[in-house]
Protein backbone atom coordinates (compact mmCIF):
# COMPACT_ATOMS: atom_id res chain seq x y z
CA UNK A 1 0.00 0.00 0.00
CA UNK A 2 2.59 2.36 0.97
CA UNK A 3 4.61 1.03 -2.41
CA UNK A 4 1.27 1.97 -4.62
CA UNK A 5 1.19 5.33 -2.55
CA UNK A 6 4.69 6.17 -2.92
CA UNK A 7 4.27 5.56 -7.01
CA UNK A 8 1.08 7.67 -7.12
CA UNK A 9 2.93 10.75 -5.36
CA UNK A 10 5.82 10.40 -7.64
CA UNK A 11 3.76 10.37 -11.02
CA UNK A 12 1.59 13.24 -9.86
CA UNK A 13 5.16 15.29 -9.49
CA UNK A 14 5.78 14.17 -12.67
CA UNK A 15 2.66 15.17 -14.05
CA UNK A 16 3.10 18.52 -12.21
CA UNK A 17 6.16 19.68 -13.63
CA UNK A 18 5.38 18.89 -16.82
CA UNK A 19 2.28 20.64 -16.18
CA UNK A 20 4.43 24.07 -15.19
CA UNK A 21 6.84 23.61 -17.90
CA UNK A 22 3.97 23.33 -20.37
CA UNK A 23 3.21 27.13 -18.33
CA UNK A 24 6.26 28.14 -20.22
CA UNK A 25 6.17 27.23 -23.51
CA UNK A 26 9.67 25.59 -23.89
CA UNK A 27 9.58 25.83 -27.39
CA UNK A 28 8.51 29.11 -28.18
CA UNK A 29 11.23 30.37 -25.28
CA UNK A 30 13.74 28.27 -27.02
CA UNK A 31 13.50 30.14 -30.51
CA UNK A 32 13.63 33.12 -28.68
CA UNK A 33 16.91 32.26 -26.55
CA UNK A 34 18.47 31.44 -30.13
CA UNK A 35 17.83 34.89 -31.37
CA UNK A 36 19.29 36.23 -27.98
CA UNK A 37 22.23 33.93 -28.69
CA UNK A 38 23.07 34.61 -32.14
CA UNK A 39 22.80 38.57 -31.08
CA UNK A 40 25.15 38.00 -28.72
CA UNK A 41 27.84 36.39 -30.38
CA UNK A 42 27.30 39.23 -32.96
CA UNK A 43 28.06 42.00 -30.67
CA UNK A 44 30.71 40.39 -28.23
CA UNK A 45 33.92 41.74 -28.21
CA UNK A 46 35.42 38.77 -26.00
CA UNK A 47 33.00 35.62 -25.51
CA UNK A 48 31.90 35.69 -21.77
CA UNK A 49 31.07 32.30 -20.93
CA UNK A 50 28.68 33.10 -17.48
CA UNK A 51 27.66 35.87 -18.92
CA UNK A 52 25.95 34.15 -21.94
CA UNK A 53 24.45 31.45 -19.78
CA UNK A 54 22.94 34.30 -18.03
CA UNK A 55 21.75 35.75 -20.55
CA UNK A 56 20.11 32.03 -22.02
CA UNK A 57 18.46 31.25 -18.76
CA UNK A 58 17.68 34.83 -17.76
CA UNK A 59 16.14 35.21 -21.57
CA UNK A 60 14.35 31.76 -21.25
CA UNK A 61 12.35 32.50 -18.16
CA UNK A 62 11.44 35.89 -18.74
CA UNK A 63 9.80 34.46 -22.04
CA UNK A 64 8.40 31.67 -20.00
CA UNK A 65 7.19 34.22 -17.52
CA UNK A 66 5.08 35.88 -20.26
CA UNK A 67 3.76 32.92 -21.97
CA UNK A 68 2.60 31.98 -18.37
CA UNK A 69 1.46 35.55 -17.13
CA UNK A 70 -0.37 35.21 -20.91
CA UNK A 71 -2.06 31.66 -19.70
CA UNK A 72 -3.48 33.19 -16.57
CA UNK A 73 -5.07 36.00 -18.38
CA UNK A 74 -6.49 34.34 -21.39
CA UNK A 75 -7.80 31.19 -19.41
CA UNK A 76 -11.25 31.72 -19.92
CA UNK A 77 -10.32 32.49 -23.90
CA UNK A 78 -8.41 29.65 -23.86
CA UNK A 79 -10.88 27.00 -22.89
CA UNK A 80 -12.49 27.91 -26.16
CA UNK A 81 -10.26 26.92 -28.60
CA UNK A 82 -9.15 23.77 -29.73
CA UNK A 83 -5.71 24.54 -29.96
CA UNK A 84 -5.45 25.87 -26.32
CA UNK A 85 -8.24 23.94 -24.11
CA UNK A 86 -5.68 21.40 -23.65
CA UNK A 87 -3.32 24.00 -21.88
CA UNK A 88 -2.27 23.26 -17.56
CA UNK A 89 -5.27 25.89 -16.70
CA UNK A 90 -8.05 25.46 -18.87
CA UNK A 91 -7.69 21.82 -18.95
CA UNK A 92 -7.47 21.73 -15.14
CA UNK A 93 -3.93 20.98 -14.44
CA UNK A 94 -3.06 23.66 -13.11
CA UNK A 95 -5.05 26.66 -10.78
CA UNK A 96 -4.71 30.17 -11.76
CA UNK A 97 -3.00 31.18 -8.60
CA UNK A 98 -0.14 28.13 -9.30
CA UNK A 99 0.38 29.48 -12.82
CA UNK A 100 0.55 33.32 -11.52
CA UNK A 101 2.67 31.99 -8.53
CA UNK A 102 5.11 30.47 -11.05
CA UNK A 103 5.20 33.25 -13.90
CA UNK A 104 6.20 35.56 -11.32
CA UNK A 105 8.83 33.50 -10.15
CA UNK A 106 10.18 32.95 -13.38
CA UNK A 107 9.64 36.51 -13.85
CA UNK A 108 11.88 37.86 -11.02
CA UNK A 109 14.37 35.25 -11.18
CA UNK A 110 14.90 35.79 -15.42
CA UNK A 111 15.53 39.81 -14.86
CA UNK A 112 17.83 38.91 -12.13
CA UNK A 113 20.10 37.08 -13.83
CA UNK A 114 19.83 39.43 -16.90
CA UNK A 115 20.92 42.05 -14.14
CA UNK A 116 24.00 40.25 -13.37
CA UNK A 117 24.82 40.97 -16.83
CA UNK A 118 24.25 44.66 -17.04
CA UNK A 119 20.97 46.97 -16.46
CA UNK A 120 20.43 47.93 -19.53
CA UNK A 121 19.47 44.04 -20.49
CA UNK A 122 17.35 43.67 -17.28
CA UNK A 123 15.60 46.79 -18.47
CA UNK A 124 14.54 45.54 -21.77
CA UNK A 125 13.84 42.16 -20.35
CA UNK A 126 11.07 43.96 -18.11
CA UNK A 127 10.13 46.00 -20.71
CA UNK A 128 9.43 43.14 -22.62
CA UNK A 129 7.54 41.75 -19.92
CA UNK A 130 5.55 44.27 -19.20
CA UNK A 131 4.36 45.40 -22.56
CA UNK A 132 3.64 41.56 -23.29
CA UNK A 133 1.65 40.94 -20.67
CA UNK A 134 -0.02 44.27 -19.45
CA UNK A 135 -0.59 45.62 -22.74
CA UNK A 136 -0.13 42.81 -25.71
CA UNK A 137 -2.60 40.57 -23.53
CA UNK A 138 -5.69 42.61 -23.11
CA UNK A 139 -5.40 43.86 -26.62
CA UNK A 140 -5.97 40.89 -28.38
CA UNK A 141 -9.57 41.37 -27.35
CA UNK A 142 -9.53 44.76 -29.29
CA UNK A 143 -8.46 43.75 -32.32
CA UNK A 144 -5.53 43.37 -34.93
CA UNK A 145 -3.76 46.54 -33.82
CA UNK A 146 -2.52 44.12 -30.70
CA UNK A 147 -0.13 42.45 -33.75
CA UNK A 148 2.01 45.82 -33.78
CA UNK A 149 2.02 46.18 -29.82
CA UNK A 150 3.05 42.25 -29.54
CA UNK A 151 5.56 42.49 -31.94
CA UNK A 152 7.57 45.00 -29.55
CA UNK A 153 8.40 42.41 -27.29
CA UNK A 154 8.73 40.06 -29.74
CA UNK A 155 11.89 41.79 -31.23
CA UNK A 156 13.79 42.69 -28.81
CA UNK A 157 15.74 39.08 -28.23
CA UNK A 158 18.02 39.57 -31.06
CA UNK A 159 18.86 42.98 -29.75
CA UNK A 160 19.07 42.09 -26.51
CA UNK A 161 22.03 39.91 -27.21
CA UNK A 162 23.73 42.07 -29.03
CA UNK A 163 22.87 44.52 -25.38
CA UNK A 164 24.06 42.04 -23.11
CA UNK A 165 27.39 41.67 -25.05
CA UNK A 166 28.00 45.70 -25.33
CA UNK A 167 26.09 47.36 -22.47
CA UNK A 168 24.64 49.80 -24.99
CA UNK A 169 21.92 50.69 -27.38
CA UNK A 170 23.17 51.66 -30.40
CA UNK A 171 22.07 51.83 -34.29
CA UNK A 172 23.58 48.33 -34.86
CA UNK A 173 21.13 47.17 -31.66
CA UNK A 174 18.20 48.97 -33.49
CA UNK A 175 18.84 47.79 -36.27
CA UNK A 176 18.46 44.03 -35.05
CA UNK A 177 15.17 45.01 -33.60
CA UNK A 178 13.94 46.47 -36.56
CA UNK A 179 15.16 43.07 -38.25
CA UNK A 180 12.73 40.79 -35.85
CA UNK A 181 9.91 43.41 -35.42
CA UNK A 182 9.37 43.68 -39.00
CA UNK A 183 9.35 39.57 -39.51
CA UNK A 184 6.66 39.08 -36.76
CA UNK A 185 4.17 40.83 -38.99
CA UNK A 186 4.11 38.18 -41.96
CA UNK A 187 5.20 35.73 -39.27
CA UNK A 188 2.42 36.23 -37.36
CA UNK A 189 -0.38 37.11 -40.07
CA UNK A 190 0.04 33.60 -41.37
CA UNK A 191 -0.72 31.85 -37.85
CA UNK A 192 -3.70 34.56 -37.86
CA UNK A 193 -4.56 33.17 -41.26
CA UNK A 194 -3.96 29.29 -40.13
CA UNK A 195 -6.04 29.81 -37.02
CA UNK A 196 -8.67 32.36 -37.90
CA UNK A 197 -11.64 29.90 -37.12
CA UNK A 198 -10.41 28.62 -34.00
CA UNK A 199 -9.52 32.65 -32.94
CA UNK A 200 -13.33 33.37 -33.70
CA UNK A 201 -14.03 30.77 -30.98
CA UNK A 202 -12.96 33.02 -28.40
CA UNK A 203 -13.67 36.34 -30.32
CA UNK A 204 -9.97 36.72 -31.53
CA UNK A 205 -9.08 38.73 -34.66
CA UNK A 206 -5.78 39.59 -35.38
CA UNK A 207 -5.58 39.40 -39.47
CA UNK A 208 -4.93 43.21 -40.36
CA UNK A 209 -8.32 43.39 -42.36
CA UNK A 210 -10.31 41.49 -39.95
CA UNK A 211 -10.63 38.67 -42.16
CA UNK A 212 -9.00 35.61 -44.94
CA UNK A 213 -8.73 38.38 -48.10
CA UNK A 214 -6.33 40.08 -50.53
CA UNK A 215 -5.97 43.23 -48.28
CA UNK A 216 -4.69 41.16 -45.23
CA UNK A 217 -2.43 38.81 -47.34
CA UNK A 218 -1.06 41.93 -48.94
CA UNK A 219 0.02 43.79 -45.78
CA UNK A 220 1.62 40.22 -45.08
CA UNK A 221 3.58 40.88 -48.82
CA UNK A 222 4.74 44.09 -47.81
CA UNK A 223 6.15 43.52 -44.95
CA UNK A 224 8.13 40.54 -46.09
CA UNK A 225 9.20 43.34 -48.93
CA UNK A 226 10.33 45.43 -46.49
CA UNK A 227 12.35 42.72 -44.89
CA UNK A 228 14.94 42.35 -47.73
CA UNK A 229 16.76 45.52 -47.62
CA UNK A 230 16.36 45.92 -43.61
CA UNK A 231 17.98 42.20 -43.60
CA UNK A 232 20.89 43.23 -45.98
CA UNK A 233 21.38 47.15 -44.41
CA UNK A 234 24.79 45.96 -42.48
CA UNK A 235 26.39 45.01 -45.68
CA UNK A 236 26.30 49.15 -46.40
CA UNK A 237 28.36 50.18 -43.52
CA UNK A 238 26.04 52.34 -41.85
CA UNK A 239 26.24 49.98 -38.45
CA UNK A 240 29.63 50.36 -38.28
CA UNK A 241 30.31 47.50 -35.65
CA UNK A 242 27.79 45.22 -37.08
CA UNK A 243 29.01 44.02 -40.53
CA UNK A 244 27.72 41.88 -43.69
CA UNK A 245 30.18 40.61 -46.35
CA UNK A 246 28.71 41.19 -49.98
CA UNK A 247 28.47 36.95 -50.15
CA UNK A 248 26.91 36.83 -46.74
CA UNK A 249 24.11 39.98 -48.25
CA UNK A 250 23.68 37.98 -51.25
CA UNK A 251 22.72 34.95 -49.54
CA UNK A 252 20.57 36.65 -47.46
CA UNK A 253 18.77 38.81 -50.53
CA UNK A 254 18.05 35.39 -51.97
CA UNK A 255 16.14 33.95 -48.53
CA UNK A 256 14.57 36.85 -48.69
CA UNK A 257 13.25 36.35 -52.50
CA UNK A 258 12.55 32.89 -51.04
CA UNK A 259 10.42 34.21 -48.53
CA UNK A 260 8.64 37.17 -50.75
CA UNK A 261 7.80 33.69 -52.83
CA UNK A 262 5.86 32.44 -50.34
CA UNK A 263 3.88 35.36 -49.28
CA UNK A 264 3.26 36.15 -53.15
CA UNK A 265 1.32 32.20 -52.94
CA UNK A 266 -0.62 33.90 -50.20
CA UNK A 267 -1.72 36.78 -51.71
CA UNK A 268 -2.53 34.70 -55.11
CA UNK A 269 -4.20 32.11 -53.37
CA UNK A 270 -4.95 32.98 -50.15
CA UNK A 271 -5.36 29.64 -48.85
CA UNK A 272 -4.66 27.85 -45.36
CA UNK A 273 -1.83 25.73 -47.06
CA UNK A 274 0.14 29.21 -48.56
CA UNK A 275 -0.34 30.18 -45.00
CA UNK A 276 1.07 27.35 -43.64
CA UNK A 277 4.00 27.62 -46.03
CA UNK A 278 4.94 31.59 -44.97
CA UNK A 279 4.78 30.63 -41.93
CA UNK A 280 7.46 27.72 -41.76
CA UNK A 281 9.00 30.04 -44.34
CA UNK A 282 9.86 32.64 -41.95
CA UNK A 283 10.48 30.73 -39.31
CA UNK A 284 13.41 28.87 -41.30
CA UNK A 285 13.87 32.70 -42.95
CA UNK A 286 14.67 34.06 -39.60
CA UNK A 287 16.82 31.16 -38.21
CA UNK A 288 19.27 30.67 -41.27
CA UNK A 289 19.64 35.05 -41.74
CA UNK A 290 21.12 34.87 -37.92
CA UNK A 291 23.22 31.95 -38.16
CA UNK A 292 24.42 33.86 -41.51
CA UNK A 293 25.28 36.81 -39.90
CA UNK A 294 26.92 35.08 -36.86
CA UNK A 295 29.14 32.66 -39.38
CA UNK A 296 30.00 36.41 -41.61
CA UNK A 297 31.64 37.40 -38.38
CA UNK A 298 33.72 35.26 -37.69
CA UNK A 299 34.93 33.71 -40.77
Amino acid sequence: MNVNSNTYTAERSKIKTKDYVALAKPRLASSVVFSSAAGYLLGTPAFDLLEFVFLLFGGFLVVGSSNAFNQVWEKDRDALMDRTKIRPIPSGSLTPKQSGMAAALMGVIGVALLYLINPISAFFGTLSLLIYVLVYTPMKAKGPWAVFVGAIPGAIPFMLGWVAARNDFDIESGTLFAIQFVWQFPHFWAIAWMLHDDYAKASYNLLPSGKRDHASAFQALLYTLALIPLSILPVTGLTKTLTLSVPAAVLIGGLGVFLLIRAIGLFRHQTVRDAKRLMLASVLWLTLIQIIYVVDRFI
